[in-house]
């Protein structure tokens, strides 16, 4: 019996897209043009950009399905002066699209708001990407069903200027995820922001030591769910705000859930003036955000206005001497700190899991955490 009528009774289920049966694979080596190959592609098509330095790229994702990868090496694709409708060497439409091993670079417009990648809609998924001296990373619109997932990807250098150069910004969406990634460099703008409804922000180092001048390292202007687990968040001493993760500054635009969830991170601050590690903006939300707060390290000078609760749940404010930088100066523990062993449980919070299962991995990256009896406050380990 032929295949075909199952083949086709899956299709009109919605079980089969028909073009995934014959996806094209289009490639494009330095000097050929990335706009030519997004108006030929279809639904369902590989687009295979070849290493090497892609000049004057800029290009709009119109397909309902796209994956875009780096292959051979990772790809440079770099604006000179080039953009797509005056938003971003890429502009995401609508769809699900991935995009993979690709370094954005120079991305500047009129307005001062250029970005690497601009998402507007759909669903994307962003993984081994860089993005490099531009206006802003990724910026994305404010479609209420949108959703971002950034993983194993670098952000750095925001250029100086008038402009407020974040690098990676996100808008009124439903839901934004970040993994093992590395943000360094800011100036002025903030490293991360989100205006998303629920964020799961997870193994990451969000480190703007030495020389950066980023405002806050973490922002939720109008907070929503968030889980912030595992993460290195750093302030250098040049920052231009001392706040390392703002929660609720510009009250909810909307009836969203709120919660805040801090687990297994290490917060510090190079300053000489006393830093926010923390901090929630209630009054601006007008209500209590329900908390939990467990085995965190805050390390320098500063205050936390969380309901961190005492030692019992494993938050300690240590000195930086506690710490012994690693070779790529992550903040470990010494291996004989009294600290080890003094984490508490960190159990679930809104359905998500607060006991790390990995942790970052330099440069970009994460690796697995096997289970243990006894853990360590902080985002490391070992």
């Amino acid at each position: 019996m032929s295949s075909w009528p199952l083949l086709l009774a899956l299709a009109l289920a919605g079980g089969l897209h028909m073009h995934a049966l014959h996806a094209a694979t289009i490639t494009v080596a330095p000097g050929q043009s990335l706009q030519e190959a997004l108006r030929r592609a279809a639904d369902g098509d590989v687009i295979e950009i070849a290493a090497g330095d892609h000049h004057g790229q800029a290009g709009l994702i119109l397909q309902r399905q796209l994956t875009l990868r780096g292959v051979g090496g990772r790809p440079v694709l770099h604006a000179d002066g080039q953009h797509a409708e005056g938003k971003a060497l890429l502009v995401v439409r609508d769809g699900d699209v991935h995009i993979d091993n690709l370094e954005f670079r120079g991305a500047r417009v009129p307005d001062g708001n250029g970005a690497g990648i601009r998402f507007e809609s759909g669903k994307l998924h962003v993984s081994r990407c860089a993005f490099i001296d531009n206006q802003n990373g990724i910026l994305t619109g404010n479609v209420g069903t949108a959703e971002l997932t950034v993983q194993d990807s670098e952000f750095a250098a925001a250029p100086a200027g008038r402009s407020l150069p974040h690098l990676l910004y996100v808008g009124r969406i439903a839901s934004f995820t970040l993994s093992g990634s590395y943000f360094t460099g800011g100036h002025h703008g903030h490293l991360v922001k989100s205006r998303a409804r629920a964020n799961r922000i997870f193994y990451n180092r969000l480190d703007d030591r030495p020389g950066g001048q980023a405002s806050y390292e973490l922002e939720f202007p109008h907070g929503g769910l968030v889980w912030v687990v595992g993460n290195v968040l750093a302030q250098g001493a040049d920052t231009s705000n001392p706040t390392l993760l703002a929660f609720g500054a510009e009250g909810s635009p909307d009836a969203r859930p709120q919660g805040l969830y801090l687990s297994h991170n290490t917060f510090i601050s190079e300053g000489l003036r006393p830093a926010f590690f923390v901090r929630v903006h209630e009054g601006k939300l007008g209500a209590a955000v329900p908390q939990r707060v467990a085995n965190n390290l805050f390390v320098g000078l500063g205050l936390a206005d969380v309901d961190w609760g005492s030692a019992a749940e494993g938050n300690f404010v240590v000195p930086a001497a506690l710490l012994q930088p690693d070779a790529h100066g992550l903040p470990r523990l010494a291996p004989d700190a009294w600290l080890r062993g003094r984490a508490v449980q960190a159990g679930m919070a809104q359905g998500e899991a607060l006991q790390p299962g990995a942790e970052f991995h330099p440069p970009t990256g994460t690796r697995p955490l096997p289970a243990r009896a006894h853990w360590a406050p902080g985002a490391f380990q070992d």
